[in-house]
């Protein structure tokens, strides 16, 4: 048959059809009239044709399928089919499809930021040899490194092709309108050719433009060259002033590129330490490195410990104790997100199965309903092929409504969950950046959809064969459905129970987890706190008695602003995503034995632990006469006390920060404060008075008597009136500080998300369960009848139907036990203050889950009992 003859087929259906009709009625008489000649009666001569030629429905279907045209049409026919199925039962159809929906929303959105964060290599070169460096202390493993160690780095490494050094900051840039606080980072020369990137705009910072004496010269990020300069190419060769210096302007970023270790950095200046020797202690860097070819993880660490334990050895006073750590770079970026997006993803996952189960199990009861249909399809001549297409095409429609509206709610679902993070974390992960139905996302959904498709089209084919045809003739799938019950109905059940158990499990413990968290004691007492961040011009307040003049100023004026009680000056706010600002000292009168001791290091006003209230444990506060004039002093935490002078009393021991450095006395010990993370362990922190080493950058923490958001406006409005160039940043409440802390974060939204999903679980669990039950029970009415009808009271129906119900959820909840047990093990770091195995959350979430499905399966009990068996069994 020529093309154009079989695409006139598809549009003339009606017209071969009778044609088709036309030559098997043909071919029939010719089988008849061969026969009567032969001296058939004609009776017996048309039934022995018939029986030659078969079916006339089958044989048609075989002629139709011998046309590729025809056969497209027949699959049209079969959608069509499968729509009117579907539209004939819209309680099954919209509750298949939003519970698909459901499960594929949730799954699609958490991948997207799994894809974002985890898959997504970083748009660098050859980023799996890309690694972070770190100088390890005995408080850590990830510290920053002083300026001569990376020289000594760089030089004495045998692993590396390059190894640079990098800091984030923050710029006050000087404009016409003022003074304004930009973000910024300091980098060595080599800095972008290492990550393999190259200005689109301009050059790259040539080998020693990093060095003391080398011209200061600026790469603009393309926001900052977008936004400041109207992306105009004239810009190279112009000044900008940082911190009053000007740098020259050589080159321009692509706008892809971004570095999250450093924020949301727009001017990328060189690097120009010093190289003193004396400043071997000053420690402020951060490096990366590329691995040679055929170098590993493991090698590169071993070379860098064996340069270090040397520099311990040659500069015990300053490197002693020091190590050094190697980390992938993806792991540094983005390894605290890693377990709570993988656990967020198995959460959905989780959810996207009971939606699959549940959806399986409502096809299978259909597919019970309709054994009779089948049977009479089959008996006519429908082919296996032909039935099992049926079934395929109603499975594929599901899964594609199913599909597209959760990926429709997805897209959705990922802007809103977008909004949630404070837009201050959000400029830390770069990587969100364009976050939506990439690629990636759209190709798991498509994955997802066709295993849906699979799992959809196989269900009711498997349990339909057309051996059963004789007894669906018969039975009119009448004992159908209790079968299912028994055999397959109670395991997709069971399957449901122990997920969502697991989620619940996972919910609670988490839920528990972020409280303990909110209630830490973090040493200070947060309400009524307000705190704001200052920085002072460097050439305008050089000398430390300018610095110190300058504080006193402030808090003077902040003193007499309405509502204040009380005011203080510190380098850094308490409770922060970092901790930081570690410094190295000796014991005097100590031994060191090579290993330099370290902790935590804090600059404070007199007025700082009363205005805080923070509880003070042995000694003295610092007061406003604790200046450069007079003796040095400080005050240590309890775990410094405990950490560095166990089974001594602290007060009165004297320590210094290295050989050159005068002696400070220990004059007090304060009771733990959380300088760092809420999750993270208490580290030891000495206490310096600000007004004996001050510093240019610094913070006002003020105690009022009203609400603290009334004071920041007026606050800032009050450091302006000083002086206008003063920069003012982070004004913001100490509870505010600490709802919008990294891990406040991270620990509320992962509880937030999986209490989601895991009430999405409970209740797609417990309408699974009633709705198997319920069917189960109405095709149970003529024998719950028979036994009424014999004398069988009301209890006995309600037994009958709560035992089988009974132990289908009792091995789902106590399965579920043992998983949940087992995945808590797993998300052992995802929880604080929390053990995995916490017995009050198992046995609520036990008796939760476990009442809420004795209720599903008593309401149809209930109305088994209630079963008129006259009634029941006339309308058997």
């Amino acid at each position: 048959m020529s093309l154009l003859r079989r695409i006139a087929n598809l549009f003339s259906r009606s017209k071969v059809d009778r044609e088709i009709d036309a030559e098997l009625r043909f071919h029939i008489e010719m089988r008849i009239d061969e026969n009567m000649a032969n001296g058939m009666p004609e009776e017996e001569a048309r039934r022995d044709a018939l029986l030659r030629f078969g079916n006339l429905s089958s044989t048609k279907e075989h002629v139709t399928g011998a046309d590729a045209a025809l056969t497209l049409y027949s699959v049209w026919s079969d959608i069509r089919h499968a729509c009117r199925q579907l539209r004939k039962n819209p309680g099954f159809s919209s509750t298949a499809i939003l519970v698909l929906a459901l499960g594929m929303c949730a799954s699609i959105a958490i991948f997207a930021f799994v894809d974002a964060v985890l898959i997504r290599p970083l748009p660098y070169q050859s980023p799996s040899r890309l690694v972070a460096l770190f100088e390890s202390t005995s408080l850590g493993p990830r510290f920053h490194l002083s300026y001569l160690d990376y020289l000594d780095w760089k030089r004495q490494n045998k692993v590396f092709d390059s190894l640079e050094a990098y800091d984030n900051l923050f710029f006050a840039q000087s404009t016409r309108t003022g003074t304004q606080r930009v973000p910024g980072a300091t980098v060595s020369a080599g800095f972008f050719r290492t990550l393999g990137i190259a200005p689109i705009l301009g050059r790259d910072f040539h080998e020693g433009e990093d060095t003391p004496s080398a011209p200061r010269t600026v790469i603009l990020s393309y926001a900052a060259w977008q936004n400041r300069y109207g992306k105009r190419e004239d810009v190279l060769g112009q000044t900008v002033t940082l911190e009053g210096v000007p740098y020259v302007i050589i080159g321009v970023l692509p706008r892809e590129f971004h570095f999250a270790p450093a924020g949301p950095s727009e001017f990328w200046t060189s690097l120009h330490e010093s190289s003193d020797p004396n400043n071997r202690g000053s420690h402020g860097l951060w490096a990366i490195a590329r691995l040679k070819d055929g170098m590993t993880l493991d090698t590169a660490s071993a070379d860098m410990s064996s340069i270090a334990e040397q520099l311990a050895r040659q500069y015990p006073d300053s490197d002693g104790g020091r190590g050094a750590t190697v980390f992938p770079l993806s792991e540094v970026i983005v390894g605290n997100l890693r377990p709570i997006l993988l656990l967020l993803l198995s959460g959905a996952v989780l959810l996207l199965l009971i939606a699959c189960v549940n959806v399986s199990g409502l096809m299978l009861v259909r597919s019970e309903n309709r054994r009779h249909e089948i049977a009479v399809r089959g008996a006519l001549g429908a082919s296996r092929m032909r039935l099992f297409r049926q079934f395929v095409t109603e499975g594929v429609l599901l899964a594609a409504a199913g599909s597209a509206m959760g990926a429709g709610a997805a897209y959705g679902v990922i802007h809103l969950l977008l909004k949630l993070v404070p837009a201050k974390m959000l400029e830390d992960m770069p990587y969100l950046r364009g976050l939506g139905l990439n690629l990636h996302v759209t190709g798991f959904a498509v994955a997802t959809g066709l295993v849906m498709a699979i799992l959809f089209s196989l269900t009711p084919s498997l349990r339909l064969s057309l051996s059963d045809l004789r007894s669906g003739l018969v039975e009119g799938g009448r004992g159908g459905a209790k079968a299912t019950w028994k055999h397959l109905g109670a395991n997709l059940v069971v399957l449901e129970l122990c997920t969502a158990m697991v989620l619940l499990v996972g919910a609670g413990l988490l839920g528990k987890s972020f409280y303990q968290l909110l209630h830490v004691d973090i040493g200070l007492q947060p309400d009524h706190l307000a705190m704001i961040g200052l920085r002072s011009p460097h050439l305008r307040y050089a000398k430390p008695e300018q610095m110190v003049a300058l504080t006193q100023r402030v808090m003077e004026q902040a003193n007499r602003l309405p509502g204040v009680r009380s005011v203080a000056v510190a380098q850094q706010a308490p409770v922060a995503n970092v901790a930081g600002g570690n410094t190295a000292f000796e014991i005097i009168g100590r031994p060191q034995h090579g290993t330099a001791y370290e902790a935590v290091n804090r600059q404070v006003g007199g007025s700082y632990f009363t205005t805080i209230r923070a509880r003070l444990a042995q000694g003295r506060y610092f007061t406003e006469t604790d200046d450069a004039s007079k003796p040095r002093v400080m005050i240590v935490n309890q775990t410094f006390a405990r950490k560095y002078f166990p089974g001594e009393d602290a007060i009165g021991k004297h320590i210094r920060y290295d050989a050159s450095s005068p002696v400070i006395e220990i004059v007090g010990i304060v009771e733990d404060i959380k300088e760092g993370p809420l999750d993270a362990e208490l580290q030891p922190v000495l206490y310096t008075p600000f007004n004996q080493e001050p510093a240019n950058s610094f913070c006002i923490v003020v105690r009022t008597v009203h609400a603290p958001q009334e004071l920041l406006k007026s606050l800032e409005g009050t450091v302006h009136g000083i002086d206008p160039d003063i920069l003012a940043f982070n004004a913001e409440t100490a509870e505010d500080r600490i709802h919008n802390l990294q891990s406040t974060y991270l620990h509320r939204s992962s509880a937030w998300l999986v209490s989601g999903f895991a009430a999405m679980a409970l209740l797609l669990g417990v309408v699974g369960l009633y709705g198997v039950i319920a069917y189960s029970v109405s095709q149970r009415t003529r024998e719950i009848g028979v036994r009424m009808a014999l004398g069988a009271q009301r209890s006995s129906v309600y037994q009958l139907i709560m035992k089988d119900a009974g132990r289908v959820i009792a091995f789902g909840v106590l399965s579920g036990a043992i998983c949940s047990v087992i995945t808590a093990s797993m998300m052992r770091k995802l929880l604080f203050g929390t053990a995995p195995w916490d017995a009050g959350t198992l046995a609520t979430v036990t008796a939760v889950l476990a009442a809420s499905a004795l209720l599903a399966s008593y309401i149809p009990a209930r109305r088994a009992a209630s079963v008129d068996p006259v009634q029941a069994l006339r309308s058997e």
